[in-house]
C-alpha cells in the first residue's frame, strides 16, 4: 500500500554480487553521515551563540523559574512562586524547561536548551515521516527546510511555547499518516493525545490543524467511511481527556488557593480559552488586550495604536488596527514575508501538479495522504492569520514552517519521479524560477543586508529551472536540482545565520535584518517607528538604543525594547534590568515576605524576580489589566506584611493610564499616596512597611 519514491532502497530482485553489497554499503553509509549531518548540524546552529538571548522573553522565563521552586507554580504556571497569578497560556510549554532549571539551576541555557531540543526532534521527526514515503533524500530535504526557515530557527531558539506546539503538531501528523496507512484505532488516539497537549501549549492554535487530520484520515483511511467516522469520535475522546484532565482540575481547584488565571477578567480557564486566546483573536475583541476591545487607542494616554505609531480600524493602515493590516496576501508583507514566505510559493505549484501526478491512484495512497493533510495545514493555517482582526504577531508563523517544508519537499519528489513528461519538467522549472524570484523580491526589502545575494539567487535559479527543463538528462537532473536547493535556501539560510548573530529578547522578536516597510509592535521601519536596526520608537517617540547596545536596561539589536538607563524599568513588551543597586535594596529583609515586591505588569516584575531569586508580584497580570489583585485584597496584603516594595515606573499601559476603574491604575494610586518612596538608578521605589507620616 506504500508507494515509495526512494530510490536508494535495493531491490529484493538485485544482483548479490561483491559490487552491488558495496554499492548498498555506500549507499546506506552516505544515508547516516547525511542524517547525522543534518541533526548535527540543526543542533549547532540552534544552540551557537544560543546565550546572546539572555532570558529571552523573561515573561515566561520568570515562570519557569517559578515552577521550578514552588511545584504548585509549575503545575498552573505561575508568574511567581507565591502563586498569585499564572501566564496567559496553559503551562505545558513551561513544563519541560521549569525541569531543566530545577535539575541545572536557573541561567539562559537551563530555560532554552530544553527549545533547542525540540527543534531538533521535530526535524528529526519531518525527516522521518517524509522518508518514509518518499525516500531519504527528500526526507532530508523536507528536514533542511524547516532548520533553515527563519520563523522556526528563531523560535527553537526561544522559551515561547512555539517550540513544543510545533513538535507535538508534527508528532500528530505522524500518527495519522500511521492510522491512514495501517487502519489501527491506537493511532488515531495517539493523535487526539498530542493534539491535546498542543491545547495544553497553546490552547485553540492547535486546533487548526484537527480539521486537515480528520479530512485526511476520513477520505484515505481504510475500511468503511461510518467506521472512519466513528475511529475519529475515538480520537476526539482522547483528545478531550488528554486536555480535559487539567482544565477539570483548575475548575474544581478552589479558586482561594490557586493563582488567579492570566489573561481572564473572571478567574475562568474557559474564558481564557474562549475569548483572550480564543475567538477574540480572530475578532479582534480581545478583552484585557492592551486596549479596550483589542483595537481602538486608548483614550486620555495617547494609546497603545499611538505607541506603535498607528491608530485604530479608521487610521492609516485600516483593518486589523495595530496589529497590522489583515487581507489574502499578509502572509507575503513585510512584517511576515522574510519570516516564513519564501518557499509556499514553490511549495503551493508542487503541491498541486503532484496530487494532478498521483490522479486516480488507490484511495488509499499514502503520498496523496501526506500531501494533503500537510497541504491543508499550509492553506488552513494561512486563511486564519490572513484574516484574524485580533492580536497577531509575525512571530506567529512559525506554526507555517513544518507544512512548508514537506509540502515543497513531497510535491518536488513526486514531480521528480515523472520528469520524463515535458509539462512536468516545466512546472519544476517554474517552481525554481518562482522560488528565485521570489527570493530576490524579499532580500530586497533589506536592501542594505548581504546586497549581492539577492543577485546570486536570482541568477542560480534562472539557471538551475533552465537546467531542469532539459532534467530527463541524468546528470543535468543533479545539477538543476542542486543548483535549485542552493537558490531556493540561500535566502532563508541567510535570514537564519543573521538571527542566530542577534539578540532575541522581550514578548515581539523578529528573524532575520531590517526590513523596509515592516509594520506591528516591534516593528522595524513601519509607518511612525522608524527607530534604529532592530527597534522602535518608545513613549512620546523616544527612540531605542542603537545596534550592540548591551548595557543595563538596554538590549540588543532585533528586539522590541524600552528605553531605560542602569537599573531601567521593564514594560509591556520586554523585561526589566534592575541595578545591583536596586537588587542590594530590594533582597533586604526580603525572606520575611511572601512578595519581595510588586510591580504593574509581568514584563515590569519579571527582570526583578529572575535578577533576585524572590517572588515579585505582577499585579494586573501580561498587561496590568486583569482585575487581579483588587485594591482591597491588595491592601489586605499589604497590612498583613506580605509585600514589602511597590516598584514604580513601568511602562505597561496599566498605571498611569485614565482607566481609574482599573485594579493596577488604583492600586498605583493608593501607593503614591500612602507611603514613602526612594529613586534608584532613575526608578521610584515605594516601601509598603512605611506609610506616609
Amino acid at each position: 500500500m506504500t508507494a515509495t519514491l526512494d530510490t536508494d532502497r535495493p531491490s529484493d530482485s538485485a544482483p548479490a554480487g561483491p559490487a552491488a553489497v558495496g554499492r548498498v554499503a555506500d549507499s546506506v553509509l552516505w544515508q547516516r553521515l547525511s542524517l547525522a549531518a543534518l541533526l548535527v548540524g540543526t543542533a549547532v546552529l540552534y544552540l551557537w551563540n544560543l546565550s546572546i538571548n539572555g532570558w529571552a522573553n523573561s515573561f515566561y522565563s520568570a515562570a519557569i523559574q517559578a515552577g521550578s521552586q514552588s511545584w504548585k507554580a509549575w503545575f498552573f504556571g505561575s508568574s511567581d512562586m507565591a502563586n498569585s497569578i499564572t501566564v496567559d497560556k496553559p503551562p505545558a510549554s513551561l513544563w519541560i524547561p521549569g525541569l531543566s532549571v530545577r535539575i541545572f539551576g536557573l541561567n539562559s541555557w537551563s530555560i532554552l536548551v530544553p527549545q533547542v531540543l525540540m527543534g531538533v526532534a521535530a526535524v528529526a521527526l519531518l525527516y522521518w515521516i517524509t522518508r518514509k514515503y518518499f525516500g531519504h533524500w527528500v526526507g532530508i530535504l523536507a528536514g533542511l527546510v524547516l532548520a533553515l526557515v527563519p520563523v522556526s530557527a528563531m523560535m527553537f531558539r526561544f522559551n515561547n511555547p512555539e517550540a513544543l506546539l510545533l513538535l507535538l503538531m508534527i508528532a500528530a501528523v505522524w500518527a495519522c499518516l500511521k492510522a491512514v496507512e495501517s487502519g489501527r484505532i491506537r493511532w488515531l488516539i495517539l493523535v487526539g493525545v498530542f493534539v491535546g497537549f498542543g491545547f495544553l501549549t497553546k490552547q485553540l492554535q492547535v486546533m487548526l490543524i484537527v480539521p486537515p487530520l480528520a479530512i485526511t484520515y476520513l477520505a484515505f483511511g481504510p475500511r468503511g467511511w461510518l467506521r472512519r467516522l466513528g475511529e475519529l469520535f475515538a480520537a476526539l475522546g482522547a483528545m478531550i481527556v488528554s486536555a480535559g484532565w487539567w482544565i477539570l482540575a483548575v475548575e474544581l481547584w478552589p479558586a482561594s488557593s490557586r493563582p488567579w488565571i492570566g489573561g481572564s477578567q473572571n478567574n475562568s480557564i474557559l474564558e481564557l480559552t474562549l475569548g483572550y486566546n480564543g475567538f477574540g483573536r480572530l475578532n479582534g475583541n480581545e478583552t484585557g488586550s492592551v486596549m479596550p476591545g483589542g483595537r481602538g487607542g486608548d483614550a486620555g494616554m495617547g494609546g497603545p495604536a499611538a505607541y506603535f505609531g498607528q491608530g485604530g480600524p479608521g487610521g492609516p493602515r485600516g483593518r486589523g488596527g495595530m496589529w497590522g493590516e489583515t487581507g489574502f496576501f499578509r502572509m507575503f508583507e513585510p512584517a511576515q514575508g522574510g519570516q516564513i514566505a519564501w518557499l509556499i510559493p514553490t511549495g503551493l505549484v508542487l503541491g498541486i501538479a503532484a496530487l494532478v501526478l498521483i490522479g486516480r491512484r488507490s484511495r488509499t495512497d499514502l503520498r496523496r495522504a501526506y500531501l494533503v493533510v500537510w497541504g491543508l495545514w499550509l492553506l488552513i493555517t494561512m486563511v486564519v492569520f490572513s484574516y484574524m482582526a485580533g492580536i497577531f504577531h509575525s512571530y506567529y508563523t512559525a506554526a507555517l514552517a513544518p507544512a512548508v517544508a514537506a509540502v515543497v519537499a513531497g510535491g518536488a519528489a513526486v514531480c521528480w519521479q515523472q520528469r520524463e513528461r515535458l509539462w512536468v519538467r516545466l512546472v519544476l522549472a517554474a517552481s525554481i524560477w518562482i522560488a528565485a524570484i521570489w527570493g530576490f523580491v524579499l532580500l530586497g526589502r533589506s536592501p542594505d543586508f548581504v546586497p549581492w545575494l539577492r543577485f546570486l539567487v536570482i541568477i542560480v535559479g534562472i539557471v538551475a529551472g533552465g537546467l531542469m527543463i532539459a532534467a530527463d538528462r541524468e546528470y543535468l537532473g543533479a545539477l538543476a536540482a542542486t543548483l535549485a536547493v542552493l537558490a531556493g535556501l540561500a535566502g532563508p539560510l541567510a535570514y537564519t545565520v543573521d538571527t542566530v548573530a542577534t539578540a532575541k529578547q522581550g514578548s515581539i522578536i523578529s528573524a532575520g535584518p531590517r526590513v523596509d516597510g515592516e509594520f506591528g509592535p516591534g516593528g522595524r521601519g513601519g509607518p511612525g517607528m522608524r527607530g534604529n536596526r532592530g527597534g522602535w520608537r518608545g513613549p512620546g517617540g523616544m527612540p531605542n538604543q542603537g545596534p550592540g547596545a548591551q548595557g543595563p536596561g538596554q538590549q540588543g539589536p532585533g528586539m522590541a525594547r524600552y528605553p531605560g538607563g542602569p537599573g531601567g524599568p521593564g514594560g509591556l513588551l520586554n523585561g526589566s534590568k534592575p541595578s545591583a543597586a536596586m537588587i542590594d535594596h530590594l533582597t533586604r529583609d526580603a525572606s520575611d515576605f511572601t512578595w519581595m515586591a510588586a510591580a504593574v505588569g509581568s514584563n515590569e516584575a519579571s527582570g526583578y524576580q529572575l535578577e533576585t531569586g524572590y517572588s515579585v508580584m505582577p499585579i494586573g497580570g501580561f498587561n496590568g489589566t486583569d482585575p487581579s489583585p483588587t485594591l482591597e485584597q491588595f491592601q489586605k496584603l499589604v497590612a498583613e506584611k506580605k509585600i514589602h516594595f511597590f516598584i514604580a515606573g513601568g511602562r505597561g499601559f496599566g498605571p498611569g493610564g485614565s482607566d481609574t476603574a482599573r485594579p493596577s491604575s488604583q492600586i498605583a494610586t493608593w501607593v503614591t499616596e500612602n507611603f514613602s518612596s526612594t529613586t534608584i538608578d532613575g526608578v521610584t521605589v515605594y516601601d509598603l512597611t512605611a506609610p506616609k507620616a
